[in-house]
C-alpha cells in the first residue's frame, strides 16, 4: 500500500501504545454511557448494551499516528456516527463536533461537523473480533479514517455539537494541527516567533522549558545546547552542530535531526518519537528512557543505506525497551551496528 509522507508501517502484530493507558481511574464504578448534546432537537445518551443493540459496521481503516507509524487495514466495528447524529438532529447552527473523554485530564478533540459526517466517523467497541482492549480507547473510541490518529479519540463519553470550533487537548496544549490531514503532513501548527527572540536564543545556547514547536535551526553552531525539558516538537535541526547538547526530558516528537552532529548528546528520558536521525552522528549519544516510537535511523529504501544511515557506535546507548519500539528494519539496523539480536 501507498503510505502517506514520512510514515513508516508498524510491525503487522503490533499495535503500538500511545498517550495514556487508562480512562479516569477514580470513576471506574460508574456505568458508562455515550451521550449527544448541545445543538440538537433530540439530546440524547446510550449505554453500551444499547449501542450494542444498534446496527454495528465493521471497516477496516488505516492508523496512521503523527509519530510517523501507520498501522493498516485495522479491523474495527462499532456503530456510525452518522446514524446518532441523524437520531439528534443537529440544528441549522450546528457547525462543529467537540469529543470528549473519560480521562483525567480530559482529553477532546474536534471536527468540523461535515467532514465528520463526509469522513464517515466509526464508533468503535471491537477490534480484530474482540472487544476494545482499554489501553486503546475501550470500551469506546472514535476511529476517524484519513486523519492522524489523535483526531480518534479514546474512552469516548460526550459529543457536544457547536456552533463553534472547541480546540482538544492536543490541538490546544500540544500545538497539534486542527485538520491532521496525514497526506499534506499536517502534524503541527508552528507559532510565531520573533526574530529578536529567535536570535537571542540562539546565541545563549539555552533552550531549557522553552516552547519551542517548530523551530528553524538548521546547519547551526549549537554544541553544548542546554535544552532540558524543551518542548521541541518537528524542530529543525538538519546538518546542525549538536555536540553534548543536552535534551533530557525534552519533547522532540517528530524532531528533524538528520545528518545532525550529536556525539555525545544526551536523551534521558527524552520523548524522541517520530524524530528524523538519519545520517546523523550518534556515537556516544545516551537514549537512556526515551521514547523511541517511530524514530528513524536508516532510509527504508536499502540502497539509501549506505550513504544515509546514522552513525551509531557501541557507546551509543540505547535499551532493549526502546529498541522494540522501532520498525522492524529500523530496529534490525541499530541492533546489528550495536551486536545485539533484533
Amino acid at each position: 500500500m501507498q503510505l502517506p509522507p514520512n510514515q513508516q508501517l508498524a510491525a503487522a502484530d503490533r499495535w503500538p501504545l500511545v498517550g495514556e493507558r487508562q480512562a479516569d481511574p477514580a470513576r471506574a464504578h460508574e456505568p458508562w454511557r455515550l451521550c449527544v448534546s448541545g445543538l440538537v432537537a433530540h439530546p440524547r445518551c446510550w449505554t453500551l448494551e444499547q449501542l450494542q443493540t444498534l446496527p454495528q459496521t465493521q471497516r477496516a481503516i488505516d492508523i496512521h499516528c503523527v509519530t510517523r507509524w501507520s498501522k493498516p487495514g485495522a479491523r474495527f466495528a462499532g456503530v456510525s456516527l452518522n446514524a446518532l447524529l441523524d437520531a439528534c438532529a443537529p440544528t441549522a447552527n450546528a457547525k462543529f463536533l467537540s469529543f470528549v473523554a473519560r480521562s483525567p485530564r480530559p482529553h477532546s478533540t474536534s471536527l468540523p461537523l461535515e467532514d465528520a459526517r463526509q469522513l464517515d466517523v466509526l464508533l468503535a467497541l471491537s477490534y480484530e473480533d474482540a472487544p476494545l482492549p482499554p489501553e486503546h480507547g475501550g470500551p469506546l473510541r472514535t476511529v476517524v479514517p484519513e486523519r492522524y490518529f489523535y483526531k480518534s479519540l479514546k474512552w469516548l463519553e460526550t459529543i457536544e455539537v457547536l456552533a463553534e470550533d472547541r480546540l482538544g487537548y492536543w490541538e490546544k496544549e500540544a500545538g497539534y494541527h486542527n485538520v491532521a490531514d496525514p497526506w499534506g503532513e499536517q502534524r503541527y501548527i508552528v507559532p510565531d516567533l520573533d526574530p529578536t527572540s529567535y536570535r537571542r536564543l540562539l546565541q545563549r545556547r539555552d533552550f531549557s522549558g522553552q516552547d519551542l514547536l517548530g523551530l528553524q535551526a538548521q546547519g547551526r553552531d549549537l554544541s553544548g545546547l542546554k535544552a532540558a525539558g524543551a518542548k521541541l516538537r518537528d524542530a529543525h535541526f538538519e546538518g546542525a552542530d549538536l555536540h553534548n547538547a543536552c535534551f533530557d526530558g525534552a519533547n522532540l516528537s517528530n524532531a528533524h535531526l538528520d545528518h545532525a552532529n550529536l556525539q555525545d548528546a544526551s536523551f534521558l528520558d527524552a520523548d524522541c518519537e517520530g524524530a528524523d536521525f538519519r545520517g546523523a552522528d550518534l556515537r556516544g549519544a545516551d537514549f537512556s528512557g526515551a521514547s523511541l516510537f517511530g524514530a528513524t535511523f536508516t532510509p527504508e529504501t536499502p540502497e539509501d543505506a549506505n550513504q544515509h544511515s546514522a552513525r551509531i557506535d557501541p557507546g551509543t546507548r540505547i535499551e532493549a525497551r526502546a529498541l522494540k519500539q522501532l520498525t522492524p528494519r529500523q530496529q534490525a539496523f541499530v541492533a546489528k551496528v550495536l551486536g545485539r539480536r533484533a
